[in-house]
């Protein structure tokens, strides 16, 4: 047959391809054949394609010492935008790095739903509102395949929290589930023609959803008429006959565990028949001929697209989603050629991501301070409290022999234990987290092998030094030969790595200014770990993180930074959160930020009332200095160009215009899951029901911090003259608005419209999202703002009973505004009578 990747790209017919199929190369495409690729039949022409997270980014085949990628924001800073033409161009971007990286298919977006703050991966998602979550996802899915990329909506459904994510039963009522949770994907799917789903790690209502019939074949394929690839989320494969009887296409990752060699007995003893095993493969083959026009080669080598292009679409799509939260006396814009100092724990740190499946290796990462900078170069800067989960990287401050910055890591098949070892293999790491499941070496045959790291330090101040170790496996550090940190002869269970590692273990050693020091760490792998969570997800050889860090005493850090806030005209306060507060694999504990930064800011505040909070988070955090705060932007997690985003806004280069995708309570108490959030013994009950979000504050009168869609900016904006038409025939409702700018910049501003539903047979919601759009407007003028939807979806609510959705015989409200809590335009229409309906 020759070449198999000249064959690769050749078209073939699907069916054809079936008939000589023969039951072993069946099989063989029924899970993936690594972490990153599907299996081949060479003989047929039939090519591997590579996949590759994921939500904001495309990393390509490696955790390890990857390939640069383009960083885009955050789900929520995505949303925030409410600018679907931005996110498809955003998308657009995704495609062409996928390309690059030989990728044919990419794991994302995440449609998940933000019930609490605390959600681990809450940041990946886009929005409370299954609505504004659906419109982004759609918008998300188009710009990716239009580059003849496949896209891949997850978690399909209700993988709303990480706590035991594996285990996990969420009890949900049929209506919460359609109403809520399902609706981004139908609305996906109603919008856009998605290649590929993901199923949730979860069960829900008792099937895991990998292997629950109603879920993948009756709604997704049945009702909504998907004829698409289902691929399993990594390890959350957890049956042979189950899954593939429901449907599910591709179990990933691959080598297999639970298809493979247990397929044929299942097939001998009747459980499974061919057709069952047909219906999956054909699917996996037409996903195959989807991508073929790629023309990307098997296991092709990964490239990067850094450009100035690449650079000024991050810049835009980050600031666009950035959200003026308050600009008392108006504060802000500051002005370029007053001092100023940048101040705060995330300052001089670039959180461009935040942690699990959607970290990636950027191209670059402007710090906030480095943003500030490059627009006035004399700022200065302050840490005033640590921010830090744990230690910074190490890498950040040592050297290799040849002058480098980071590690050399040697890798060895004995243990330290065995005289004259001698090292397979030399790696310059210039990132200390290292998460070692993909790390391959030929004469390594198992997840067993042993490393050590090296590097020179030399200390800028003589002070005592704190040194840290996370592991999935076992190690321990050296400083000239001392013992600093022992993560061996005792460990603790940890968040790091997905949940499987340890605790951060930490020593300190005192050390002199301008002395080099050397360190050292022996590592050996995850089979020598000492314990096992159960449910977490184990990957191969495990990993490693190192932290190196001064030890702060946070009374000085405080008085220096309030000294220097005095001496300038102009403080921005960078505080938040990073990738090691939100991150797959755990969920928060608080809303809190991190130790000292509420009381930093309110020293600071107290110290120059010019200041600028600036708040990076991919979910809400408590303010308890709220009222007294001159201004706040909630700046998210930005990507590659998160600091000069943040100049951007700080200066009044961008008019901010992003607009909250999620109310912000005043406490996590405050929260509508607060009292049904996490698993309880492998449960977790869904007690909110609808009332997720803005849906529960304004059904209790209950008080946020800050209200779903909301958003400020440094113009002002009047709305005017609401038209309302609905058109039968199209079933649209087609809501305009005048959207006249008032005041003395060039903006955009979000019209938002609600609807709600005067006499319902049963409890709704006050209101609810149903259509938005964002419209520039130059002072001085006005734009018309034209926002159309489905009067069926604007109506309907999932009756039980009927187990179909119902549109009620009666009147409806229709509420234009710009976020949840000031909508002043209102008109009405009628429904002249009752109906049900399924599917899209």
């Amino acid at each position: 047959m020759g070449n198999p990747e000249q064959l690769a790209h050749k078209d073939f017919d699907v069916e054809d391809v079936l008939e000589q199929l023969n039951i072993d190369e069946k099989i063989s495409l029924l899970s993936g054949t690594d972490f990153w690729h599907t299996a081949s039949v060479p003989r047929l022409g039939i090519p591997a394609i590579r996949v590759s997270d994921g939500p904001n980014g495309v990393r390509g085949t490696k955790f390890f010492c990857s390939v640069p990628a383009a960083c885009l924001p955050c789900g929520t800073s995505l949303a925030a935008t409410w600018n679907t033409e931005l996110i498809n161009k955003a998308a657009q971007l995704q495609g062409k790095e996928a390309i690059a990286k030989g990728a044919s298919v990419i794991l994302g977006p995440t449609t998940n739903m933000q019930r609490s703050p605390l959600g681990g991966r809450g940041f990946e998602s886009f929005s409370e509102d299954p609505v504004l979550a659906g419109q982004m996802t759609a918008a998300t899915i188009n710009g990716i395949q239009s580059t003849g990329v496949g896209a891949t909506p997850k978690h399909f459904v209700a993988n709303d929290q990480e706590d035991q994510r594996m285990a996990v039963d969420s009890i949900i009522t049929e209506r919460a589930l359609r109403e809520i949770y399902l609706m981004p994907f139908q609305i996906a799917m109603k919008h856009s023609s998605p290649w590929c789903f993901m199923t949730a790690y979860n069960r829900v209502n008792g099937p895991h959803v990998s292997e629950d019939p109603k879920l993948i074949r009756d709604v997704l394929r049945q009702e909504w008429g998907f004829d698409g690839m289902i691929m399993s989320d990594w390890f959350g494969t957890y049956s042979t006959t189950e899954s593939i009887k429901a449907g599910l296409d591709l179990e990933m990752p691959g080598p297999s565990t639970t298809r493979g060699h247990l397929v044929g007995p299942a097939l001998g003893c009747g459980k499974l028949r061919v057709f069952d095993i047909d219906n999956c493969v054909r699917q996996v083959l037409k996903l195959v001929r989807k991508v073929l026009p790629l023309s990307i080669p098997e296991h092709a080598p990964e490239g990067t697209i850094d450009s100035k292009e690449t650079a000024a679409l991050l810049r835009h799509v980050s600031s666009d989603g950035l959200v003026l939260l308050k600009n008392d006396n108006s504060v802000l814009p500051f002005k370029k050629d007053k001092s100023i100092a940048v101040i705060g724990p995330n300052a001089d740190f670039a959180a461009y991501s935040g942690g699990g499946s959607a970290s990636l290796l950027p191209y670059y990462a402007i710090t906030p301070l480095q943003g500030v900078r490059n627009q006035n170069k004399d700022a200065q800067y302050a840490l005033g409290a640590p921010g830090w989960k744990k230690l910074p990287l190490i890498t950040r401050k040592l050297k290799t022999a040849d002058g480098r910055q980071g590690l050399i890591m040697k890798v060895y098949l004995d243990p330290p234990s065995t005289k004259g070892r001698k090292s397979i293999d030399e790696v310059y790491v210039n990132d200390s987290n290292m998460f070692l499941a993909d790390y391959k070496h030929p004469k390594i045959t198992s997840s067993l092998f042993y490393a050590t790291f090296e590097g020179d330090f030399t200390p800028t101040q003589t002070s005592e030094y704190e040194f840290s170790v996370s592991v999935a496996g076992t190690a321990k550090l050296y400083v000239d030969g001392q013992l600093v940190v022992d993560n061996e002869t005792k460990q603790l269970p940890g968040d790091s790595f997905f949940g499987t590692g340890t605790q951060e273990e930490i020593g300190s050693i005192k050390l002199e200014k301008g002395k080099t020091y050397k360190v050292h760490v022996d590592f050996a792998t995850l089979p020598t770990m000492t314990f096992k969570v159960p449910g977490a997800t184990a990957f191969g050889a495990g990993g490693i993180r190192i932290g190196c860090e001064r030890r702060i005493d946070r009374k000085t850090e405080l008085e220096q930074a309030v000294a220097l806030a005095k001496t300038v005209e102009q403080v921005v306060l960078s505080v938040g959160l990073n990738a090691e507060w939100e991150s797959e694999g755990y969920d928060r504990t608080t809303m809190d930020l991190p130790p000292g930064s509420d009381e930093l800011i309110e020293a600071v505040i107290a110290a120059n009332p010019n200041t600028v909070i600036v708040v990076q988070s991919g979910t809400p955090v408590t303010m308890p200095w709220l009222k007294t705060a001159p201004a706040i932007v909630q700046a998210w997690y930005g990507g590659n160009e998160t600091g000069n985003a943040i100049a951007d806004i700080v200066f009044g280069n961008v008019n901010p215009s992003g607009k909250l995708p999620l109310s912000f309570p005043i406490r996590n108490e405050d929260n509508p899951a607060f009292l049904n959030y996490k698993s309880e013994r492998n449960r977790v009950l869904y007690g909110e029901d609808i009332y997720i979000g803005y849906r529960f504050y304004e059904k209790t009168k209950k008080e946020v911090a800050f209200p779903f869609g909301h958003g400020l900016s440094y113009t002002t904006f009047e709305m005017s003259n609401l038209k309302l038409a609905i058109d039968d025939n199209t079933d649209e409702i087609i809501v305009v608005i005048n959207v006249k700018n008032t005041g003395s910049y060039d903006g955009a501003q979000v019209v938002q419209v609600y609807v709600s539903q005067e006499s319902p047979s049963l409890n709704r919601p006050l209101k609810e999202l149903k259509g938005f759009t964002k419209v520039s407007v130059k002072k001085g003028e006005v734009v018309k703002a034209k926002v159309s939807f489905s009067k069926k979806y604007a109506t309907s609510f999932w009756d039980e009973a009927r187990d179909s959705w119902i549109s009620e015989k009666g009147r409806y409200f229709v509420l234009v505004g710009d976020s949840s809590a000031k909508v002043p335009f209102k008109d009405e229409f009628e429904v002249e009578r009752t109906t049900c309906w399924k599917g899209l």
